[in-house]
């Protein structure tokens, strides 16, 4: 974090222990300024012992501790840093013991002549809450893909969610267990894909660092280029600059999507075509001709393309948040 005596990182980070391994262990985090000549100077630890954490989350300010050699007591001075932790177990049963429960879950499925209403599929869309839909949803994608089911589920669950609908203004655009499942699956399969598209450019707005900016009420005219020796761009060249920047990153962005159509994931292409032949089946009408696009662009661009661009570290497209004025950008 640069330019700043007190940095906010909103980091979460994960580290992955084996059984048996917390014992002793000990989890450090270390504060460093980084320097362009010479070392980097260390600026003090904070250290929590697992075993510990295991039995109580830890989470508020923590004073810094000198380096481990270091005898001295600083009683403070080397400032604080807030921090929550701790520690959770998971225990993963052998595959047979989970065999009930997964095939509770996709006998609605296998066995689709059943009423739909009383299946576990059906109770588990009722009763999930919008804090636990993104979980669940994200469990069912990951069980169903792996019993090569995953278009089956999202087809029965947005079928349910059509038969719902009578307004296709608002189709789909609930965080429903449907809408939730169809963004963990185009996830799940399409993530290689998105990189591919959407990659080159972002990394290219994230290296140009250009200064973009169309609301008036925004615009710091005296940090662009100078023109000549007589002072700050004004509003009218910041706003053409700034338009002219922004309409060939998104030109960018529109062809590489238009072109990578025979790179899109067959798994994905498949669970649209069948999307496409539901919502046709439900507004057959012809003033409702559009909906069966827009059904398909509502999941493919405001939820798998424009999130990307928005937040590309959520996406694995970079490995750090954008600082402020590419965020802006």
């Amino acid at each position: 974090i640069k330019k700043t005596r007190f940095p906010r990182w909103d980091e979460v980070l994960e580290f992955e222990l084996r059984e048996g391994e917390p014992g002793e262990a000990m989890l450090s985090v270390e504060v460093w300024d980084w320097d362009i000549v010479g070392k980097n100077d260390f600026l003090g630890r904070v250290e929590f012992p697992l075993d510990s954490i295991s039995r109580n989350p830890t989470k508020g300010w923590f004073q810094l501790l000198p380096f481990p050699s270091t005898t001295e007591d600083r009683k403070g001075q080397l400032g604080a840093l807030r921090l929550a932790v701790r520690l959770v177990e998971d225990t993963v049963l052998p595959p047979q013991y989970y065999q009930p429960l997964i095939q509770l879950l996709t006998e609605p499925i296998l066995c689709p002549d059943k009423p739909s209403d009383s299946t576990a599929l059906a109770i588990l869309e009722r009763v999930t809450s919008g804090e636990s839909r993104q979980d669940v949803a994200t469990k069912l994608v990951k069980i169903f893909l792996g019993k090569g089911l995953a278009v089956p589920l999202l087809d029965y669950l947005t079928t349910r969610e059509l038969a719902r609908t009578t307004d296709p203004n608002t189709l789909f655009r609930s965080n429903s267990l449907a809408s939730k499942s169809m963004e963990q699956f185009m996830k799940a399969v399409g993530l290689p894909y998105l990189h591919e598209v959407l990659k080159p450019v972002v990394n290219r707005i994230f290296e140009e660092k250009k200064y973009v900016e169309l609301d008036p009420g925004k615009m710091e005219l005296s940090r662009g280029r100078r023109i000549s020796f007589k002072g700050s761009l004004s509003e009218a060249q910041v706003r053409d600059s700034s338009l002219e920047l922004l309409k060939g990153y998104l030109e960018d962005i529109v062809d590489a999507i238009v072109g990578s159509v025979e790179k899109c994931p067959l798994a994905m292409r498949v669970a649209f075509q069948q999307l496409r032949r539901r919502v046709e089946e439900q507004f057959p009408l012809a003033q409702h001709e559009e909906v069966r696009y827009f059904s398909i662009s509502g999941f493919l661009f405001l939820r798998f393309f424009a999130p990307a661009v928005l937040t590309p570290k959520l996406f694995g497209l970079r490995e750090q948040h954008a600082e402020p004025r590419t965020g802006r950008t």
